[in-house]
């Protein structure tokens, strides 16, 4: 039976949509996500229902996938982020939050008696998964900048020394991306004689370039973390979220289970998963490579050290954690904010200035806010 056509209303309904989309697009900074894409050449993917269910390095019994690809963007991550070369697994996500989810998954099933720890700072959808997994928490203070307080991480797990410890730490918080040091939580783990621990990085966005900029944070599997997860849509661009996750592969094999009706094994969070986030991801590492990466690493960087300097020559009180690509200011007006689409907290703004963003881009807002009072 022929598919009816769309009516004249449907298809003025669509343009809108489109419009809106474009305007909108062309005016955000103040979220984390990369719009300078192209994936022209993907488009005859789409005709297709690409489904990567199940493990990705294992095979199914649905062939209509991209597990090839997903597998050699794990292995991209994986040695990244400096995991051990025969330690290692992971998978293509809908985004940092279902990464998250599974880091602390894994800590649970390998401590189910853990307390988690982590600071104020970290992102809402954290307490979220917490409450899904039934998994006892206890908030730590955050400094000034948004990174967590290792004194006050220090005294609350000395007072609950008994129990296995399982740590999230931000590798980029929300607001100001601060960054938690691994390197330091280890070194309170041993001087506290913790012998069973657990440390997820959440790397949303900062951990996506981290291994591209000197000094290089302390973030990843060479400096102690159990399992790091960040998001594709933001720094490297996806037309939809999605995200990676990678953990130590003995961690993996304890949750593991095998699955006749898909002729895989069970060790992701869902069942059915996106089979075009992977060939987004794929394209973009090789188009791009390591140098290409890290050319857009420095590009952002320098952009936010600009927006830095150009705010503050007009009397704005701005600020950013080193290294780091998010400018943090006094909220401004409200139509300000609304255009532009600028997260704010607690009276304060950000831009994050995204590979795509260009100093021109920063010149318009500066241009608006000169004109405009701000908000203290």
């Amino acid at each position: 039976m022929p598919l009816q056509n769309l009516l004249p209303g449907d298809l003025n309904t669509l343009q809108d949509l489109l419009q809106k989309v474009k305007t909108n697009t062309d005016h955000f900074m103040g979220y984390p996500v990369a719009k300078d894409f192209d994936y022209t050449e993907l488009l005859p993917f789409l005709n297709y229902p690409m489904n990567n269910l199940g493990d990705p390095f294992v095979d199914s019994t649905y062939a209509v996938d991209s597990r090839e690809m997903e597998k050699e963007v794990i292995a991209f991550f994986a040695a990244l982020f400096r995991a051990n070369l025969d330690d290692w697994w992971g998978y293509v996500t809908n985004g940092g939050s279902e990464g998250n989810l599974y880091g602390l998954y894994l800590a649970r099933e390998l401590h189910p008696k853990g307390m988690v720890y982590y600071s104020e700072a970290t992102h809402y959808s954290v307490q979220k998964n917490l409450h899904l997994l039934n998994m006892p928490n206890i908030v730590i203070s955050a400094q000034e900048n948004g990174e967590i307080d290792y004194e006050d991480l220090e005294r609350t797990i000395g007072m609950n020394r008994h129990i296995p410890v399982i740590i999230m730490a931000n590798i980029g918080t929300t607001m100001t991306e601060a960054r938690d040091d691994i390197a330091k939580i280890k070194t309170i783990l041993k001087k506290l004689a913790i012998k069973n621990y657990y440390i997820h990085a959440d790397g949303a966005l900062s951990g996506s370039y981290s291994a591209f900029i000197e000094p290089r944070p302390a973030f990843d599997f060479a400096d102690g973390a159990d399992s790091i997860a960040i998001s594709g849509h933001k720094f490297f661009g996806s037309p939809m979220p999605c995200g990676v996750v990678v953990v130590k592969k003995s961690n993996r094999n304890r949750i593991a289970r095998s699955v006749a009706y898909i002729g895989s094994i069970d060790t992701t969070i869902t069942g059915s998963r996106n089979g075009h986030s992977p060939l987004f991801l794929w394209y973009t590492i090789k188009k791009l490579g390591i140098e290409g990466l890290r050319e857009r690493a420095a590009h952002s960087l320098d952009v936010a050290q600009y927006a830095t300097d150009e705010l503050n020559k007009i009397g704005v009180k701005a600020w950013r954690n080193p290294n780091t690509i998010t400018v943090n200011f006094p909220a401004p007006d409200p139509a300000i904010r609304q255009k532009w689409q600028l997260a704010s907290e607690n009276g304060w703004s950000h831009i994050i200035c995204m590979p795509n963003v260009q100093k021109e881009h920063i010149d318009a807002l500066i241009a608006e806010m000169a004109a405009q009072p701000v908000i203290i």
